[in-house]
């Protein structure tokens, strides 16, 4: 029997323009870590009902970027120190496979374009410029996730990378992490990048993101 296909409606695109505005917002810094949502001033602001107001907050809380709890608050997630690698490593172990996949894949525009986001996560690192680094090097795998050319991954990475780099949001991250390895893996991956090993961009990847090493 042929399955049945219906466009989106109206309510699902209302409800995923809220939860867009929603993220950006989170995102760009306009609503910040522990602040609360309330749900009339978030219909004042966003135009709509409360219905798909609800809806986009539950799927921001299943991204790790809102903290429900019924009848007591429904705030911005704030980033815990004790969390820091545990949120590493989970990127860690997604983004290394992204990068496997991508290297190979990458033509010489979309090679420029990483090595080129690379060169200014790299500078932020060497400045201890903590705030852009949490924002830049999100973006750094946002783009071999975008080469990598794997459907089923792009869309887990899209559903949970944005939580889980949320949760590094700390002024003070280069005091919990090994600050001058990760910049060194950094490099490391930038130089197989270019030279298009995937295996050891791969094993940089996963370097940066506190996952166990090789054994000797």
């Amino acid at each position: 029997m042929p399955v049945p296909t219906s466009a989106p409606t109206e309510h699902q695109l209302l409800r995923d323009t809220v939860r867009a505005k929603i993220h950006d917002a989170i995102m760009d810094g306009t609503l910040e870590p522990g602040e609360r949502l309330n749900d009339d001033e978030l219909i004042a602001w966003l135009g709509v009902s409360r219905t798909p107001i609800r809806e986009a907050l539950s799927q921001l809380a299943r991204a790790g970027l809102i903290e429900m709890a019924p009848n007591r608050y429904t705030r911005v997630t704030t980033p815990k120190p004790e969390e820091v690698v545990e949120a590493l490593q989970t990127l860690g172990v997604l983004f290394g496979g992204v990068v496997r996949l991508a290297v190979p894949r990458l033509g010489p525009a979309a090679r420029r374009k990483i090595l080129a986001a690379l060169d200014k996560t790299i500078a932020e690192f060497e400045a201890h410029d903590v705030a852009g680094v949490n924002h830049d090097s999100l973006d750094v795998f946002g783009l071999y996730v975008a080469e990598c050319g794997n459907a089923d991954l792009q869309r887990v990475c899209r559903d949970t990378t944005d939580g889980l780099g949320f949760r590094l949001r700390l002024p003070n991250l280069d005091e919990l992490v090994d600050w001058d390895s990760m910049t060194a893996e950094f490099k490391r991956l930038r130089a197989a990048t270019e030279a298009g090993d995937n295996v050891a961009a791969e094993l940089a990847t996963e370097a940066i993101h506190l996952l166990p090493g090789e054994k000797h």
